[in-house]
């Protein structure tokens, strides 16, 4: 049997892959793993289930899961009922992380004692183990006594393992992958000083000054400290120029340093990404390669669909940096979108992919193109240029299939990740995964993550009502509790007044360049007029559903007219399907804040004008 844990949890018997059904079960599957051979109590097992809110039946459920896991395992894998509680018992099974944790002391032996070429292997093979963040299956309960630790073991090797790399001689191998973990763990002043390194080794001093100064301002920001002592001494060595370039390595490692690195053009991950877990599963799986022996690399065209602000954008890039391993010849994100919400002409984005991609003096004056090049041309280069490349390419926004068409490699060796308001039916190949708003447990983590656990513990009424007013949107969730981060000072029943007040709501849900009102507007602004007017006219008198007859009768249309016009509204993301009634006829909807937009101000292009308080 094996057993993965780093990533979502998985269980295999030879060539099978194990059917397991729920988050509970794989949490089942994942305590026992955690608990290496030992007793995992009822108890335990009921707080990583269900947390401080288990149910009256909790006894029962846990057998029922039990007893699905021991039948889903089949004769490989053992679960047993040993007082107090069940243990996995499971002869010669290979645990991902325990594999992970051999590797990784192996790689700590190596570099203690200098034997740089092996520390770098082994740990460079242990971080190849991990397929995801550890554990995205599972309950948050189980997620947030375990992921932490794992996280920073993660971590810790990846450190140990670019500081081999660096004492091989690899600083430009390097720069880019330090450049982007600085960015994502801003206070790790081990990471910093290891950029330092490299951007001192690259003849780039100024820049390697500037790492630090940088890092002695978050520090004293976030931490209120001074940078530590390792930090310090690398700046030192900086200044008297005392981190030299290390001996010539050998030959195999000079051709892997000049070795062109692979275009990677997708932004970080997002530090406090929360929920999602079923659809994250879905996609990694799907853009990953089939276990066991592999067959052709199959080209996978995944969407990702839902109103604005819904965190399709979020996902999208959380998922491509998961599955990163499996497209070593580059990971694309181009936005489709102008700021204003507009979509840029195919030619434009064409221009941006072939740059990625590494054609010279692409969309500059004087260059191969100048600007001139025919639609065509641009589309036969891009087709060109990804045909027998494992790439991974997020298309950010797009508006509907004729615009897509042309951004599509034509080869079956890449893999194409799409996010859009529309569900586009007509890309050859695609699944979608539609994204609702979220529910009321993982609005609450999201809020906690960016405005603190324990603020939003001490004022759970006040928590209540901002959740309640967000309306699982996740953009309004950030908006929020990046309003409530930043000002201490306030209670967070200040804002939840504010929020409960449908005139200022919209006003109250803006913080810097988030805003939840104008990004929501873009999706009206997108529809032709027809549609805008008719959304117009329904909002200010719908706060719940509406049929097509209650439509027809408001806009003085034919019953059939009104219904295609609301499918219109809610392919362009601006009303949602909100059931279908006994007499077989659809009800629509409006999210609330989309109604407080179509209905406001802002619907009329009237704009803003309520004072915000400060």
């Amino acid at each position: 049997m094996e057993f993965r844990l780093l990533g979502p949890v998985e269980a295999s018997d030879g060539n099978r892959r194990v059917a397991l059904a729920g988050s509970k079960v794989h949490t089942v599957l994942a305590a026992l793993l955690l608990a290496r051979g030992r007793v995992v109590s009822d108890e335990r097992l009921s707080d990583l289930l269900w947390g401080w809110d288990p149910p009256a039946t909790r006894n029962a459920q846990l057998y029922t899961y039990t007893s699905r896991l021991r039948k889903s395992l089949g004769p490989g894998a053992d679960v047993v009922r040993r007082q107090p509680g069940y243990q996995l018992a499971a002869s010669g099974a290979r645990v991902d992380l325990f594999e992970f944790e051999r590797l990784d002391r192996s790689g700590r032996t190596a570099l203690e004692e200098h034997r740089f070429d092996e520390a770098a292997d082994s740990l460079r093979r242990a971080l190849e183990l991990w397929h995801g963040p550890a554990l995205s299956n599972v309950t948050p309960h189980l997620a947030e006594a375990e992921l932490p630790r794992l996280e920073e073991a993660r971590t810790n090797a990846l450190e140990r393992r670019l500081e081999a790399d660096l004492a091989l001689g690899r600083h430009q191998e390097v720069m880019s992958e330090l450049t982007g973990l600085v960015g994502e763990f801003p206070v790790r002043e081990r990471l910093r000083a290891q950029l330092m390194t490299a951007l001192y080794r690259c003849g780039r001093q100024a820049e390697a000054l500037r790492v630090f100064h940088e890092g002695r301002t978050v520090l004293a920001d976030e931490l209120g400290v001074d940078p530590g002592t390792d930090l310090t001494a690398t700046y030192q060595a900086v200044l008297s120029g005392e981190l030299t370039l290390p001996a010539m390595p050998a030959p195999a490692t000079v051709r892997a340093a000049v070795r062109v690195r692979p275009p990677v053009t997708l932004p970080p991950p997002s530090a406090d990404f929360t929920g999602r877990r079923e659809e994250f599963a879905e996609l990694c799986a799907r853009l990953r390669p089939p276990r066991g022996p592999r067959g052709p690399f199959r080209a996978r065209r995944m969407l990702i669909a839902g109103m604005a602000g819904v965190g399709k954008t979020a996902l999208a890039v959380e998922v491509a940096h998961a599955v990163a391993d499996e497209f070593p010849e580059g990971r694309l994100h181009v936005p489709l979108r102008h700021e204003d919400g507009t979509l840029k002409d195919p030619a434009t984005v064409l221009r941006q992919l072939l740059r990625a991609l590494g054609e010279p003096g692409t969309e500059r004056p004087g260059g191969p193109d100048d600007g001139s090049a025919s639609l065509d041309d641009l589309i036969h280069r891009y087709r060109a240029r990804t045909a027998g490349r494992r790439l991974l390419i997020l298309l950010d926004g797009a508006g509907g299939e004729l615009h897509l068409d042309a951004l599509l490699p034509a080869t079956t060796d890449s893999a194409v990740l799409v996010t859009s308001r529309s569900r586009l039916t007509a890309v050859p190949g695609s699944r979608t995964v539609v994204l609702e708003p979220l529910g009321t447990a993982d609005s609450y983590a999201l809020l906690a993550a960016i405005a603190g656990r324990t603020r939003v513990e001490h004022e759970p009424e006040a928590a209540r009502g901002i959740v309640d007013a967000c309306a699982g949107l996740p953009l309004a969730l950030r908006t929020a509790a990046t309003r409530l981060a930043a000002r201490p000072h306030w209670p967070a029943a200040r804002l939840a007044r504010r929020l409960a007040d449908p005139a200022l709501r919209l006003e109250e849900l803006r913080a810097g360049d988030l805003d939840t009102g104008r990004t929501l507007l873009t999706a009206l602004d997108s529809m032709p007029a027809a549609e805008r007017e008719t959304a117009r006219e329904l909002a200010p008198h719908h706060h719940g559903t509406v049929t097509a007859a209650d439509a027809a009768g408001e806009l003085g249309l034919a019953e059939e007219a009104a219904e295609e016009l609301l499918e219109r509204l809610v392919e362009g993301a601006v009303l949602e399907m909100a059931g279908i009634d006994a007499a077989g006829r659809p009800h629509y909807r409006f999210h609330e804040l989309m109604r407080l937009v179509v209905a406001g101000p802002l619907g009329c292009r009237g704009g803003l004008t309520l004072s915000r308080a400060s």
